[in-house]
């Protein structure tokens, strides 16, 4: 075996979040359901610990989740837990690896082959040590995306029930995705249960029977999406160093414990002219992944939105020296950055690049719910999609969307109701939906409105702790 040196596991310490919140956003039918599955969950996991595990507690969509799950689960009085695994330099190589082939793409271009296989092992098998030192027999062990995958049967010998969680997927596998199968199945294919967030995502070679589908959610309080007023947003983002608004004073905001705290950090934004108050704006918010495909959307705006209108353009994503898990992050906002400099000066002043600081990460959360909030269209042209989040968290806040027609966004949004879903690779029709909603505020506005209901209806996190419930009654009672 590899000699390795790793850190300890780290323990994500968050405190409960009550249940009594949710009464504002949910109907009563559903608030009091909510609340009956919450003394049904007691019940079931008195005397047992239910344990999250994953590789980053902040940067993407799994570690955004958490942070607001497990505190609503320890409020309904289960033991949440939440740790994050190790790993060197080596491990998050081979484990974006998987993750970009998992999406068709063959990333860094690099093999999945033995000595990969070794490495990855090597590295979850002192992970997995450290946490059988803790679990009990009666313990529910919850693992999350490939970089946990092959803890799965490290786990079994050690806890009740494990269940594997895959966030990622693409709609057509060709041979690299079923490499990447290849690769992880035979973790997986031992744990009591797989979840995946759309059918359409689930591998060839598992059995059905141990199956399930959960949608991703969001949380409508969480700092990322609780509401902001205009003047809010304003003081925020020129806090950020996002806009010049003419706004004076401490950008103040609400952290997720209710305590208030200020704006402190700034942004980095490459950028030839300032963003101003009024500016309309086309925001894109996600990882500097090529995946992501933050270059079609720049093609995007420059060849056919930016002549049709006084649109700019911003892509947003975080600091990336923060993203542990994420190493192609900086090579991509650089190739990002020369391209940038390449455009035309009429062009380069409506485009802003901006690497949103992430030494507060609720101040993170906070400029994004601004910037979303902010944008007259939300964008998120990635070329695959594991379910896209950041999509659900715009349509909370009422604006309207133009996303590619894959994955888990097409079961976010319906075609033209609550927002529009596009081809990726079709810049063309890209562009001539932006510009459909810059320049009708009525449609805009109708879309939005829609965006919000559809989020309230099946997007929430009271629906995603009631089929996690479900399921893990099952699998004890099995």
């Amino acid at each position: 075996m590899l000699s390795l040196d790793l850190p300890g596991l780290i323990d994500v310490e968050l405190p409960p979040l009550p249940l009594e919140r949710f009464a504002e956003v949910l109907n009563p039918d559903e608030y009091v359901r909510m609340l009956d599955d919450a003394k049904e969950g007691q019940l079931l996991f008195a005397g047992r610990a239910v344990w999250n595990v994953n590789s980053t507690s902040t940067g993407g969509g799994v570690a955004e989740m958490l942070q607001s799950l497990v505190p609503y689960a320890r409020s309904a009085g289960i033991d949440a837990r939440w740790t994050v695994i190790q790993g060197d330099t080596e491990f998050f190589r081979i484990t974006k690896r998987i993750h970009n082939q998992l999406h068709g793409s063959q990333g860094d271009g690099g093999a999945l082959d033995a000595a990969a296989r070794a490495h990855y092992e090597a590295v979850l098998a002192i992970n997995g040590a450290r946490l059988a030192e803790r679990v009990t027999e009666r313990d529910v062990v919850i693992l999350h995306d490939p970089q946990t995958a092959g803890l799965v049967p490290l786990m079994r010998e050690h806890c009740a029930v494990v269940v594997w969680r895959c966030h990622v997927g693409v709609d057509e596998p060709n041979d690299i995705v079923r490499d990447a199968w290849d690769f992880l199945r035979p973790y997986v294919s031992r744990a009591d249960a797989y979840i995946f967030s759309c059918d359409g995502f689930v591998w060839d070679g598992l059995n059905r029977e141990r199956l399930a589908i959960i949608a991703p959610s969001i949380d409508p309080f969480s700092v990322k999406n609780y509401s902001l007023s205009d003047a809010e947003v304003a003081s925020i983002l020129r806090a950020g160093g996002i806009e010049d608004n003419g706004t004076t004073g401490d950008a103040i905001f609400k952290r997720q414990d209710g305590d208030p705290a200020v704006v402190t950090h700034r942004s980095e934004v490459t950028e030839s002219t300032r963003i101003t108050a009024g500016t309309p704006l086309v925001v894109q918010v996600s990882r500097w992944d090529r995946l992501k495909d933050p270059m079609g959307v720049l093609r995007g705006f420059t060849e056919d939105i930016a002549g049709e209108g006084a649109a700019h353009l911003v892509l947003a994503g975080p600091e990336v020296s923060h993203v542990s898990d994420d190493p192609e992050g900086l090579q991509v906002l650089e190739e990002m950055r020369t391209a940038w400099r390449a455009l035309p000066a009429a062009l380069a002043d409506r485009v802003h690049l901006a690497a949103l600081q992430m030494d507060d990460p609720e101040e993170n959360a906070v400029m994004v719910n601004a910037l979303q909030r902010r944008a007259t269209v939300v964008v998120q042209k990635s070329l695959a999609e594991g379910f896209g989040l950041t999509v659900a968290e715009a349509m909370w806040k009422a604006r309207p969307v133009v996303a590619s027609a894959l994955g888990g966004i097409c079961d976010q949004i319906e075609d033209g109701v609550s927002g529009i879903l596009i081809d990726p690779r079709d810049l063309r029709a890209f562009g001539s939906a932006v510009v459909r909603l810059l320049s009708d505020d009525a449609v805009a506005s109708a879309m939005g409105r829609a965006a919000q209901e559809r989020v309230r209806t099946h997007f929430l996190g009271s629906r995603h702790l009631r089929q996690y419930l479900d399921l893990l009654t099952h699998l004890l009672h099995e």
